[in-house]
């Protein structure tokens, strides 16, 4: 699989559809970084990889290629993204740094930020309700694709790399469902909790079992199974919102 900056085309597009919609007028600017900056958050261009071309974006967003210019311009600012000129030019994702040291300190600044408890009982609605729909309704043969190849994706993956692509399977099956809104609020919603994830080490244990729900999961999916995705999809959630609420727990250093 590769990370480079060529990756685009019909499959960065399907990855940033329940992001990137048009804004409302008025507040062009502020919507527009806003999405953009789920699109980092979710890791839905990698480090290194290339954002859309300026006029496809301004075409998604709907608004001016001069507003547009102004929102990467704050984004190279903050030192997110990264302009390169040229014929293999663009905006690209520069690397972020490496979680700092004493990551309960960082973990507990972010939770004053946000309510845990509704983000995460939110974030297990909107997954169960996915994972239910497409069990119910049923997916096409290119969309099984679809779902399969990110299982798989997941499988292969480095420990570098595990989050953004675990984050890539759930949005995908978001975005199997359906429904546009859901997708879009799903979106909103997993990027706060990678905000949290992002503060934990990653436990070879906790992803083994990730991967045997995740497998579980997909098949009660693709046979069809609503009432077993559901349920295999409310007992990964319950999984993510302990081990975090494990973490908030552990007793300040003295």
């Amino acid at each position: 699989m590769s990370e480079s900056g060529s990756e685009h085309g019909s499959a960065a597009d399907d990855r940033l559809a329940p992001v990137l919609r048009p804004v409302r007028a008025g507040n062009g600017f502020e919507e527009a970084l806003e999405q953009i900056l789920q699109v980092l958050r979710l890791g839905l261009v990698p480090h290194g990889g290339r954002l859309p071309a300026e006029r496809e974006l301004a075409d998604r967003l709907r608004i001016s290629r001069v507003t547009l210019r102004e929102v990467l311009k704050v984004l190279q600012d903050q030192g997110l993204v990264e302009s390169r000129r040229g014929r293999y030019g663009g905006t690209f994702v520069r690397a972020r740094p490496e979680p700092a040291q004493g990551g309960e300190d960082e973990l507990r600044r972010r939770v004053a930020a946000v309510d845990v408890e509704d983000t995460l009982r939110f974030r297990e609605v909107l997954e169960v309700g996915a994972a239910g729909l497409c069990a119910a309704h049923g997916l096409g043969d290119g969309q099984a694709r679809r779902l399969r190849a990110a299982l798989d994706a997941t499988r292969d993956a480095p420990l570098a790399d595990y989050r953004r692509l675990d984050t890539m399977l759930h949005l995908t099956l978001a975005e199997l469902a359906g429904s546009p809104s859901l997708a879009a609020q799903y979106a909103a919603v997993r990027a706060t909790v990678n905000d949290l994830l992002d503060c934990i080490p990653l436990l070879v244990k906790n992803l083994e079992h990730s991967q045997a729900q995740h497998g579980a999961l997909v098949e009660a999916v693709l046979d069809g199974d609503a009432d077993g995705a559901r349920e295999v999809m409310r007992e990964h959630c319950e999984g993510t919102a302990a081990l975090l609420r494990g973490f908030l727990a552990r007793p300040a250093r003295g």
